[in-house]
């Protein structure tokens, strides 16, 4: 299994857009062959930090993440919002 973590930060104003676009895209994500999680995390602390955190089967299938139609409208609609670039960390997953 392949993970990325998405650390993202939104300009203040932006962050009820961000959440609406990012859980049009979650809930498409969902539905992609070889997803395995999807997950949106927002800060405690500063409402303004995300986390997302994507599970796929392979590298094929995270690769193939980025080329779809929702992935694509996503980027391009939240990159103006964010408050600085956002910091994607690739991990394989030793467990489960």
């Amino acid at each position: 299994m392949v993970v990325t973590t998405v650390m993202v930060s939104v300009k203040p104003e932006y962050v009820d857009d961000f959440i609406k676009a990012t859980i049009t895209n979650h809930e498409a994500s969902v539905q992609e062959n070889g997803n395995m999680r999807f997950d949106i995390l927002q800060s405690d602390d500063d409402p303004t930090r995300f986390l997302l955190y994507e599970a796929y089967v392979d590298a094929t299938a995270a690769a193939a993440h980025k080329e779809t139609a929702h992935y694509k409208a996503w980027r391009d609609a939240v990159a103006g919002w964010m408050a600085e670039p956002r910091k994607g960390i690739k991990y394989t997953s030793l467990r489960p």
